[in-house]
């Protein structure tokens, strides 16, 4: 229950009546729940926070057509229902102190509704009802806990055997040493005990942890291994990938087994059960320009973690009985977040490079013929683009203030290939992306994002009219 109080009738009379008005609003199609879906630092919480502080008043947002047309009047926050609130007031405190500061890693799942209310363009509705109204939900949680949702389709053999070939490739393999020596160590196949399983499941973690906070790597499986939210400490997270063989009742290899499929079936099937499988429009933020500092394994590593994830998602069109009973989603935005970073002549590029790098995610949503999009967006604008000399050439340059450090500065932020990065490209330090501290979230201000209007014209736009 929210609040996280006893829940005594009268509560959950109110439940249950907010529950019965979503549905009547799924089924008038006034209801929309949007994914808001990446891995760590793409930006989801700043995207949210932005989103939800342009919406309130629509200053700001010229390319959603409603705001453009004159009909949007404005938006306010509901009760988000069971569960934790997205604590947007604390994050918009955040953004817009003195100094600003970027809020903090999601550490476990939270909610947030909002009320958009317009004037509809239709010209029947408009006699009857002029003034609509459309629920907006959002569900915020950590980047990792999506890379579970893959794992609903893997037995316990099949998760053991794509986590010991990522070990063996060269970026991981030395944080992996100390779980495969210890494994390399154990007869799997003879009568052990819990402690000897939490052992392992200990090293895996450091393992991972590793892999995530370090290596800067974005495939890590379980995900709540690394941010475990609730379940901290629960033995549902003590188990850890073996290799194949024979498993006797009470074996290392048969309790880890168990294990596992307790965390695939309780832990991740409830997740995708209550909030994955329902959304009806989703956006996947991408942080290219960490992937591209990082070097070829992790620009590699990212592709694949999100070819991954959205192997786990239902799309296709849905009808006004399936928005109800079973939503699919029906529009997928790819968004390279923090274009800011780099120069606005530097935007196409990036959208190019991220619409090569899920050509392979994005083939999917398309084949169920559901609407595809790119774009480089910055939900939250840190710096301006500027025009400076340098050795008799004119360079595209940005203003900003670099993360902590006191005061703005001009640099030239490097370049962002067209195309997937040639081997050269590698070798020749070319990409050294910085990052910046937040400029101040500020009521009525028109220039504090790029192409945030556009990213939510896309997704919520129809539902305005």
């Amino acid at each position: 229950m929210a609040g996280g109080g006893p829940a005594g009738p009268g509560a959950f009379l109110a439940e249950l009546w907010d529950e019965i008005g979503l549905a009547a609003d799924r089924l008038r199609d006034r209801h929309l729940r949007l994914a808001v879906t990446g891995l760590r630092r793409s930006g989801k919480t700043i995207f949210i926070t932005s989103l939800v502080h342009h919406l309130l008043d629509g200053v700001g947002l010229p390319f959603l057509a409603a705001v453009h047309e004159g009909r949007y009047l404005g938006a306010r926050l509901r009760p988000p229902g069971p569960g934790a609130a997205f604590p947007y007031a604390e994050f918009h405190a955040e953004l817009s102190g003195d100094p600003p500061r970027w809020p903090k890693a999601t550490e476990r799942l939270a909610t947030l509704r909002l009320e958009l209310a317009f004037r509809t363009r239709g010209m029947i509705l408009a006699r009857v009802s002029p003034i609509q109204h459309l629920t907006l939900e959002i569900i915020d949680y950590p980047g990792e806990w999506l890379l579970d949702l893959p794992l609903l389709e893997r037995d316990f053999a099949a998760f053991s055997g794509d986590a010991l070939q990522l070990a063996e490739t060269p970026a991981r393999r030395d944080a992996a040493a100390p779980w495969r020596e210890r494994l390399a160590s154990l007869d799997l196949a003879a009568p052990a005990d819990e402690a000897t399983l939490a052992e392992l499941a200990a090293l895996y973690t450091a393992y991972l942890q590793r892999c995530h906070r370090e290596l800067g790597l974005s495939l890590v499986q379980p995900g709540r291994f690394t941010n475990p939210g609730e379940l901290a400490g629960s033995p549902l997270l003590a188990f850890a990938p073996l290799p194949d063989g024979p498993a006797p009742p009470g074996s290392l290899r048969a309790l880890a087994a168990a294990r596992y499929r307790r965390y695939r079936d309780e832990v991740v099937a409830g997740f995708y059960r209550e909030h994955f499988s329902r959304f009806d429009r989703q956006i996947v933020l991408v942080d290219l320009l960490a992937s591209l500092n990082a070097g070829p394994a992790h620009f590699a590593d990212t592709e694949q973690a999100l070819t991954l994830i959205l192997e786990s998602f239902r799309y296709g069109e849905a009808s006004w009985l399936a928005r109800l009973f079973a939503p699919r989603i029906d529009k997928v935005l790819f968004a390279a977040s923090k274009a800011d970073h780099v120069a606005h002549s530097q935007h196409a590029n990036l959208k190019a490079l991220l619409e090569r790098l899920v050509q392979g995610p994005a083939r999917r949503p398309r084949f169920s013929g559901i609407a595809v999009d790119v774009l480089a967006l910055a939900a939250l604008r840190s710096t301006d683009s500027v025009r400076t000399e340098y050795q008799g050439q004119v360079l595209s340059c940005v203003r900003g203030r670099l993360k902590d450090e006191d005061r703005e500065t001009v640099l030239f932020p490097g370049e962002i290939p067209p195309d997937l990065p040639e081997r050269e490209d590698w070798t020749s330090g070319r990409f050294r992306f910085r990052e910046f501290a937040p400029r101040r979230l500020r009521a009525g201000s028109v220039e504090q994002h790029i192409r945030l209007d556009q990213a939510i014209e896309f997704l919520i736009g129809d539902k305005l009219r």
